[in-house]
């Protein structure tokens, strides 16, 4: 099979097509032929080496990406799964696994870790839903903020504070968020109630409409240590690059690993199908050919882009 994987850690020039053997599904996996895998910055950070340790010192080479859309390609022995092969599903990977992400033209991963693609959507749609959306699904179960209460998104105009201000908005809450003028519509449009200018003082904005201070944040942004001012004295912090602190006040701080909940089936079930009613929305910046990977790490890398950048795997 055809993947875009690396030897060596560094920028996006490491990205290589290159051809790896063809995975065979074991007891309990299902093999995936990917049509679209999203691009997070995630894969970013795996290039680039930033957590080269948890490969546990296996050699390269290294394939990105944690999210994929395609249909089924074959089932393991012995494995109890409704999907049959040429279901269109989409799936969630632990990258760092010893089979590697998503970027190439087959995935084999935990049955569990597999859900039917959302009803409506196309391939490149579906692959930008379960990394994200099921990080902010666990950093808001994590909070565990009765509805009724306040939470406040940073980085709302983002894949995972998209998905963070609309699930939070299904879970009952007040929904504070951040964003650029140019962003404010449509953040609105995901459901908050109220937007502040996005910023490193955001905390301070967030306080004048929450004056005893939000019972949570997700933080999107990565603003971390600067958002703490926002969250009344006992709330939560929710974190998506493993900061852990100190926080003051009583604040507990909840750093979020997708991959600890990547074969929670159920989960992953019931965020199919919010997004196949639309309470998810799934959003798309740019397709491009597989080959391009490099390419779409260098857009990422620029800023600006709101939804995901998807590889086209049937295009190289």
């Amino acid at each position: 099979m055809r993947a875009i994987g690396l030897r060596e850690f560094g920028g996006p020039e490491v990205l290589r097509v290159m051809e790896l053997p063809d995975p065979v599904p074991a007891a309990g996996e299902v093999r995936i032929r990917v049509h679209a895998a999203a691009v997070n910055p995630t894969d970013t950070m795996l290039r680039a080496g930033v957590a080269r340790a948890w490969f546990d010192g296996r050699p390269g080479p290294y394939v990105p990406g944690m999210d994929a859309a395609g249909v089924v390609d074959a089932i393991g022995p012995d494995t109890d799964t409704p999907l049959r092969p040429g279901d269109p599903v989409v799936a969630i990977v632990r990258a760092y696994g010893p089979r590697g992400g998503t970027y190439a033209e087959l995935v084999v991963v935990p049955a569990e870790s597999v859900v039917p693609i959302p009803a409506g959507a196309d391939f490149p749609a579906a692959s930008t839903l379960l990394m994200n959306a099921l990080t902010a699904r666990l950093a808001l179960d994590l909070l565990a903020v009765p509805a009724g209460r306040t939470v406040a998104v940073t980085g709302a105009a983002g894949a995972f504070g998209g998905y963070a201000v609309q699930l939070a908005k299904s879970d009952g809450l007040r929904v504070l968020a951040d964003a650029s003028a140019a962003d404010t519509q449509s953040v609105i449009s995901l459901g908050a109630d109220e937007v502040v200018s996005r910023g490193d003082d955001v905390a301070d904005r967030f306080r004048e409409l929450a004056p005893d201070g939000a019972d949570a944040v997700l933080d999107g942004a990565v603003l971390e240590e600067l958002v703490l001012p926002a969250i009344r004295d006992g709330g939560g912090l929710a974190v998506i690059r493993g900061w852990n602190g100190p926080a003051d006040r009583g604040i507990h701080i909840h750093p979020v690993l997708v991959t600890e909940v990547a074969t929670d089936h159920a989960r992953l079930l019931r965020l199919r199908d919010q997004a196949s009613t639309g309470e998810l929305s799934l959003r798309v910046a740019d397709v491009l050919p597989a080959g391009q990977a490099a390419r779409a790490h260098r857009r990422l890398a620029e800023g600006g882009v709101r939804g995901r950048l998807v590889l086209d795997f049937t295009a190289f």
